[in-house]
C-alpha cells in the first residue's frame, strides 16, 4: 500500500513503542518519516531521526525546522511523545505534576506550534495526538496521567476548531493498555508481574493487551487521505474498554 506516497511526516517519541510502530508503518506505506526523540540513535533506516526534547522549545523548534527542510516540507505530525505516572492525587508532588504535564501536554503544544507554519503550506495536513483511554474512563492509581491525557483530548478538539479552515485536520487516538516498554517496566515493578498482566488484560473486554501495531494502524488511518473528512474526533483502540459493558462470564 502506497497511500502515503509523497507525504512527509514527523513522529515524536518514535524510537520505541507506539511511536516506533507508527513511524515504521507510515514509512512502509510510502511516507518520508522523521522521528524526533531523545534517543535518535536507535531509530532504524529508512526512517530519518533527529534528537529533540519536547520540554525544550528551542530544541523542538530546531528539530521540526530541520526535519521539514530535509524532507522538503511537512504534511503530518504525530504528537506521540509522552510519559506515564502512577498514583492518586496524594502520591505525586507538585514537581512530578509539572514534569508530566510539561511532557504530555506542553510537549504537544510546542511541537504543534513549531509545525503549524509548514502544515499550513501542505495540501494534506494532519495532526494526530496520542491520547489515552485514561482521558475518558476513570482508572485507579492514574490521577496525574489521566489529568494529562484529559488535557490532550480537550486540546485536540480546540486545535481542530482553530485550524480546520486552514486545511489542517486534528484528531487523537485513545489506546487502552498497550504492550509497550513502559507497561513492561510497570509489570516488572509489580509484586506479582504475571498477576498484574492478567489483571490489565482482563479489564479490556477482548481479554488481552492492545498491541503497538494496532494503535499504529489507527494513527495511520487518521493521518491518511482516506480520513479527509475526519477531524476533531478521538478513535478508541482499547479492546472495547470504553464502550462495552459486558455481563460477567458464566462460570
Amino acid at each position: 500500500m502506497t497511500d502515503f506516497e509523497g507525504i512527509r511526516a514527523v513522529v515524536t517519541g518514535g524510537a520505541s513503542g507506539i511511536g516506533r510502530a507508527a513511524a515504521g508503518l507510515l514509512a512502509a506505506r510510502g511516507a518520508r518519516v522523521t522521528v524526533l526523540d531523545l534517543a535518535p540513535e536507535s531509530v532504524p533506516e529508512p526512517l530519518l531521526a533527529r534528537k529533540a526534547d519536547v520540554t525544550d522549545d528551542a530544541s523542538i523548534r530546531a528539530a521540526v525546522t530541520g526535519a521539514a527542510e530535509e524532507m522538503g516540507g511537512l504534511d503530518v505530525l504525530v504528537n506521540n511523545a509522552g510519559i506515564g505516572a502512577q498514583g492518586t492525587v496524594e502520591d505525586n508532588d507538585d514537581a512530578e505534576w509539572l514534569r508530566v504535564l510539561d511532557v504530555n501536554v506542553l510537549g504537544m503544544v510546542r511541537t504543534a506550534r513549531a509545525a503549524l507554519p509548514y502544515l499550513r503550506a501542505s495540501r494534506h495536513a494532519a495532526i494526530v495526538n496520542t491520547c489515552s483511554i485514561a482521558a475518558t474512563a476513570g482508572l485507579p492509581q492514574r490521577a496525574l496521567y489521566s489529568a494529562s491525557k484529559g488535557a490532550v483530548l480537550s486540546l485536540t478538539l480546540a486545535m481542530a476548531a482553530d485550524h480546520v479552515r486552514e486545511g489542517i485536520r486534528v484528531t487523537c487516538v485513545n489506546p487502552g493498555t498497550v504492550d509497550t516498554p513502559w507497561v513492561a517496566r510497570l509489570l516488572d515493578a509489580a509484586d506479582d508481574p504475571a498477576a498484574e498482566r492478567a489483571a490489565l488484560a482482563a479489564r479490556q473486554p477482548t481479554g488481552r493487551l492492545v498491541t503497538a501495531d494496532e494503535v499504529a494502524a489507527a494513527i495511520a488511518y487518521l493521518a491518511s487521505p482516506a480520513a479527509g473528512a475526519t477531524t476533531g474526533t478521538a478513535l478508541a483502540v482499547d479492546g472495547g474498554m470504553q464502550g462495552l459493558r459486558l455481563r460477567p462470564a458464566a462460570s
